[in-house]
Formats: structure tokens, C-alpha cells, sequence
């Protein structure tokens, strides 16, 4: 799959721009502050719904306009996709696939797919946990589209008992309460069993795709890892208590694997947990246990990646990630998927030769690849290809090699 043409519509800081792509490498030069990055993001918010850069859709929105439009013609093989996406301010956000009726949003997604590695990526290892379960939702999105609806249906669920745990701190709760959170119980350890099952697969696929991509990019000398440790462990003590809250997708240290329980026996495991868990939950007014509390721990060698990992490790872990994901994707790719997009946001600038070198290596066979840079010596020459200057409000005419 490649991106042909690009056209945004009070996107960030564009009125109007237009952007015609090729299959191989385009690398988009400017400096700094001049609206590169806005190009790409726009692309990544067309594959996820989300930012890499920011966490609510405001800021993508020009200054003083009421809605942005992205559109976009992606190609595969010998058919044509034009995918059309309003981002609205207030109100709910519309798509067009193929200029037919206006769907949801979430409808399209699946049929742009991205792997974008930007400066932020650092968050994946030195960043708290959210960041971690952000990249994991939203490669499996990208991979099973259906799962956006499991992470919504979670998070309504979620939402609806913390509302109803806060009624407790209050002393509002009574026993019609007890019986509601018992029905809210049921409905979150659904909606959480199957997050969960969904993501224990995706780290199994991913964990090896980790450790070939981390070895490329180095000497080799450690190996890459992840862990998916759950608040769900499936322990608990003599007066029913849920203990250490934490469980390996990889099993170590002697930790429960729960890789190999359904969705009904996790949604057990669940139903269990929050009843272990009641008294807790009521006293802080919030949801201890659950999918929105797991961790994705990064190991590297025999040591976690946050606070042991030196500069140069930590973006080797960064880019290894992204790899994976391009890894797996590839795999879905060989069986009827796409190969997704990659996008390297101003990354280079960031690294060392070396790392340079042996990035511009890995990513320079696929289909399309997409680089931006504020100096165009930043950029390897194994990355040779379509160069497009970035000048304020706009692209000046591209020069072809």
C-alpha cells in the first residue's frame, strides 16, 4: 500500500495544502517549526483516530476554524481507496470511504496503515505505563479493526463504575448500588477479558519481531523483551484479597501465564478480582483492577528498560518497537492485509551515525517510506529518493531525482 495523494483542510497550521506521493522514499525537507511534522501526523491520524503529538483533537483544528478535513487516495495494487476524514470541534467526527454517505469515524480504520516513528517514541520506554498500552491498543486496532469497539465498550464500562465507586467515598452507596456495581462488575469483566485476551496475543507476536529488530539496530550483545504484566494474576490470599498485582504474557520469575485461558475463564478471573477487591475500590472511588492498570514492561538484557537502559538503548527500544510492529504487520500483509506506510518524523536528527545507518537500512525496501528533516544531511544515503521542500503555509515544487 503507498499514499498517492494527501490533502488537508484547516489542518494545524495549513489552510489548504496538497501533497502528490510516490511509492519508495519521499523525504520532505524545512526547518524547523514550518509545518512538516503537521503533514505526517495528519497521515497517522487517518490510520489511528489519534495524535502522536497531542491527546485531544482541538489543537489539530486551524486556529479560529470550526473543523479540519484530511483526505487521501491510498493505492494497493491495481485499486484506489479515497478516504475522506472530518475532524470536528463539539461534535463527533465523520468519514467517507469512496465518497459514498458519511460513516463513523472508527469505520475507516484498517484501511490506512501507518508505522510512525517520531521523537515522542522515547515516552514508550521512559514514559509511564499509559503510553505502553497506547502503543499496544493501537496496533491492534490498526491489525483487527473490530477491536476499536472493544476498547470503547471498555472504557464506557470503566467510566460507569468509577462513577458509581465515587458514590461510596461520598457515602452515597446503598444497597441498590452494591446490586448495580454487581451488573457493571459483569459487563467490565467482559469488556476486560477480551482486551486482555487481544493483547497477550499481540505481545506473543510481537515479542520475537522485538528482539530481531533490537539486534539489528545494535551489536547484538542483549536481547529485547516484553512482559505484559496484568492486575489480573489469578492469586489471592486466605481472606480473598487480590496480591501483587502482576502477571506475565511471558511467563518469568514464576508468574501465572495467562496465555492460554479463554475469554470466559479470564472473565471469571475477572469477576473474582473486583469482588476480591470491592472494599479497596470503594475507599479510593476508582477501579484497581482491569486492562486500563496493566503495564507492558520492556526488558533488556536481564534488566527493565525504564531507569536501567542508557540514551542510546532507550532509542534502540523505541525504534525495536515500531520495527516489531512493522514486523507484524508485514506478516498480516502476506495474508491478504497491507503493508503499512512508514513514516520516520524528524527521528534521524535524534540519532547517531551508526544507528542512522543501520535504520535507513532496515526501513529503505518498503513500499513507500516517508522522512522528514529540518537538515537534509540528517538523512542516510541509503534513503536516496523524491526530496519535497516545506515552506511556510504550504510545499514548493518537489524536485524529482
Amino acid at each position: 500500500m503507498y499514499l498517492e495523494q494527501l490533502s488537508l483542510t484547516d489542518f494545524r497550521s495549513y489552510a489548504q495544502v496538497d501533497l502528490s506521493l510516490e511509492p519508495g522514499v519521499t523525504v520532505l525537507v524545512g526547518s524547523n517549526g514550518i509545518g512538516k511534522t503537521n503533514l505526517m501526523e495528519a497521515i497517522g491520524y487517518l490510520a489511528t483516530l489519534s495524535s502522536h503529538r497531542v491527546s485531544t483533537d482541538a489543537p489539530l483544528l486551524r486556529f479560529g476554524t470550526e473543523r479540519a478535513m484530511i483526505r487521501a487516495k491510498l493505492v494497493r495494487g491495481d485499486q484506489s481507496t479515497v478516504l475522506e476524514l472530518e475532524i470536528n470541534a463539539g461534535r463527533a467526527n465523520r468519514a467517507r470511504i469512496n465518497r459514498s454517505n458519511p460513516v463513523r469515524a472508527r469505520d475507516i480504520l484498517g484501511i490506512c496503515q501507518t508505522v510512525l516513528f517520531a521523537p515522542e517514541d522515547l515516552a514508550l520506554v521512559k514514559g509511564d505505563p499509559s503510553n505502553r498500552r497506547r502503543f499496544l491498543d493501537e496496533l491492534l486496532v490498526s491489525l483487527v479493526p473490530r477491536h476499536a469497539a472493544t476498547r470503547s465498550d471498555y472504557d464506557r464500562v470503566l467510566k460507569q463504575r468509577n462513577a458509581l465507586l465515587k458514590s461510596g467515598r461520598t457515602g452515597k452507596f446503598t444497597a441498590g448500588h452494591e446490586a448495580t456495581l454487581d451488573v457493571w462488575d459483569q459487563h467490565m469483566a467482559r469488556a476486560g477479558a477480551e482486551l486482555l485476551h487481544a493483547r497477550l496475543e499481540l505481545v506473543e507476536r510481537l515479542q520475537p519481531h522485538l528482539n530481531s529488530a533490537y539486534a539489528q539496530l545494535t551489536d547484538g550483545s542483549k536481547a529485547a523483551g516484553a512482559i505484559y504484566r496484568s492486575t489480573l494474576q489469578g492469586a489471592f490470599d486466605d481472606d480473598g484479597e487480590v496480591t501483587a498485582a502482576s502477571s506475565g504474557a511471558v511467563p518469568a520469575d514464576g508468574m501465572e501465564d495467562l496465555r492460554p485461558l479463554s475469554v470466559d475463564e479470564l472473565t471469571e478471573r475477572y469477576v473474582r478480582a473486583f469482588a476480591a477487591s470491592r472494599r479497596k475500590e470503594l475507599e479510593r472511588g476508582i477501579s484497581l483492577v482491569g486492562p486500563h492498570r496493566d503495564e507492558l514492561e520492556l526488558v533488556l538484557g536481564q534488566a527493565p528498560a525504564k531507569g536501567y537502559a542508557s540514551h542510546g538503548e532507550t532509542w534502540s527500544m523505541c525504534l525495536a518497537l515500531r520495527l516489531a510492529a512493522y514486523y507484524v504487520m508485514l506478516d498480516d500483509a502476506r495474508t491478504g492485509g497491507s503493508a503499512p506506510i512508514l513514516i520516520l518524523d524528524d527521528v534521524f536528527a535524534e540519532l547517531d551515525v551508526q544507528r542512522r545507518r543501520k535504520l535507513a537500512s532496515i526501513v529503505s525496501g518498503a513500499e513507500q517510506v516517508l522522512v522528514t528533516a529540518a537538515v537534509e544531511d540528517d538523512i542516510p544515503a541509503e534513503l536516496a529518493g523524491r526530496r519535497v521542500k516545506v515552506i511556510p503555509g504550504g510545499l514548493d515544487e518537489p524536485d524529482k531525482p
